[in-house]
């Protein structure tokens, strides 16, 4: 939460959007903490994230809790990997999915995307598919 004087006040998201420089070459190796992302504010066990970009995600799994995905701008595929499979879930704007605790998943975005995530840390990353 974000306060001033003890009250909670409110945050722009499309502000935020603003601050952030697209990162138009996503790969699976490129760092969370480069452009492209931000932290909106702390919440909870983790936080609330921002990204805009477009590529590909590594993969990537939380041990501590569902994490919730909304599509703010463009489109994306996020791929679940559920008993082997990876389930594709083609999403837009608008569009919401909750990725259950403990799953890997990752994004394909090959014509940019604004993302807001709830995610509970930590996080573990595979560059490589999970087995």
């Amino acid at each position: 939460m974000k306060y001033s004087n003890g009250k909670a006040i409110p945050i722009s998201i499309n502000q935020a959007f603003e601050s952030i420089k697209f990162l138009s070459d996503r790969t699976p190796k490129t760092n969370g903490n480069s452009d492209g992302f931000c932290t909106l504010v702390e919440y909870r066990d983790g936080g609330i994230f921002l990204a805009h970009y477009a590529g590909n995600s590594e993969w990537e799994r939380h041990t501590n809790g569902d994490e919730m995905v909304m599509v703010m701008e463009g489109e994306t595929v996020l791929i679940l990997l559920q008993n082997g499979d990876e389930i594709s879930n083609p999403m837009s704007q608008g569009m919401l999915l909750v990725v259950p605790k403990n799953t890997w998943h990752r994004f394909e975005s090959p014509k940019g995307v604004k993302i807001m995530t709830i995610t509970p840390q930590p996080t573990d990353h595979s560059v490589e598919r999970p087995e």
